[in-house]
């Protein structure tokens, strides 16, 4: 049976994870280094993925320095919840595609900001050179380091459809890789993909929980205004998810997944300002609590219905 009661919550919250390890809730500090990426820059592709808004840069001031951007903030964070540790996450485009000493200084320069209690980097699995995953591999010994991997889907005619340049087997590669090295990671889940039915979602969670993974993040397909993707959905090319219809989607994913996976986010947060669609995603609160319902509902929980295999 489910034992994250600490939120009373019947799936492994972040909040649950954080205060089990480290016996308080950390903050993530969202930093953005001005990094682009192999499927923006031409070296794979051209213009990102199709939903993509160069990152989360409207959180950030990317033309400042790391320092400089932890200090504004810890400022925000610190106003609304007081002193508390943080994560540095590098979070917009591809956090790893820079040279080594590069990456370096710039990870180096977060870990000595005061209240930084460890860093998240957000990547693309095709941009894990031995080089870029011997400084994680050494980050990962000296503090709390999570590699982020947008995994999207696992098939392969959607990866195509969102312009990914990156195969799932090369995914598949780069996970493995960092996994070998004892670094921890977090995959990201998107519902709602062009042209995938309610079952291609479901084995999305089938095959990513075979994979173990130390956390997920399931999100909602958000048509932000200046992507493909927006220009896609205006013509008529996009059907997304009812409300209803995401719910029961993530409920039946989380029944899948193994009890240890950590759910760093079950919705999403897209720039209200420039979302487009779905206008349900505005009230993030009632998504939150119609998962929660369902699974109560249902009475079920995560992991209800994970298979382990003879080496788990």
């Amino acid at each position: 049976m489910f034992e994250y009661t600490l939120d009373n919550k019947r799936y492994h919250t972040l909040n649950y994870y954080f205060k089990s390890k480290f016996g308080r809730k950390l903050y993530k500090a969202v930093i953005d280094c001005g990094f682009t990426c192999p499927n923006i820059d031409g070296s794979k592709g051209f213009g990102g993925c199709i939903f993509c808004d160069g990152g989360s840069g409207y959180f950030t001031k990317k033309n400042l320095s790391v320092t400089e951007q932890l200090e504004l903030e810890s400022e925000r964070i610190f106003r609304k919840y007081g002193k508390v540790p943080l994560i540095a996450y590098f979070q917009a485009n591809t956090n790893t595609y820079a040279p080594v000493e590069t990456l370096r200084k710039i990870y180096s320069e977060a870990l000595e900001f005061p209240d930084v209690a460890g860093i998240s980097v957000g990547t693309r699995a095709d941009c894990l050179s031995d080089e870029v995953l011997d400084l994680l591999e050494d980050l990962s010994r000296h503090t709390n380091l999570t590699v982020e991997l947008g995994m999207q889907t696992v098939h392969e005619n959607t990866v195509g459809l969102i312009n990914r340049c990156c195969s799932h087997a090369e995914f598949l590669d780069g996970f493995h890789r960092l996994k070998s090295r004892g670094i921890r990671v977090c995959l990201h889940i998107i519902n709602g993909l062009p042209e995938e039915s309610a079952g291609m979602m479901i084995e999305t969670a089938v095959q990513t929980a075979l994979l173990r993974p130390d956390a997920v993040k399931i999100q909602m397909l958000h048509v932000i205004d200046g992507t493909e993707l927006a220009g896609m959905y205006r013509n008529g090319n996009v059907r997304l998810l009812s409300r209803e219809e995401y719910i029961d989607i993530v409920v039946r994913q989380l029944e899948l997944l193994p009890p240890e996976t950590v759910i760093e986010r079950i919705t999403g947060d897209g720039d209200k300002s420039k979302l487009i669609a779905p206008e349900w995603s505005r009230n993030k609160i009632a998504v939150l609590g119609g998962i929660d319902k369902e699974l109560a509902r249902r009475n079920t929980y995560q992991s209800a219905r994970f298979v382990r295999s003879e080496n788990s």
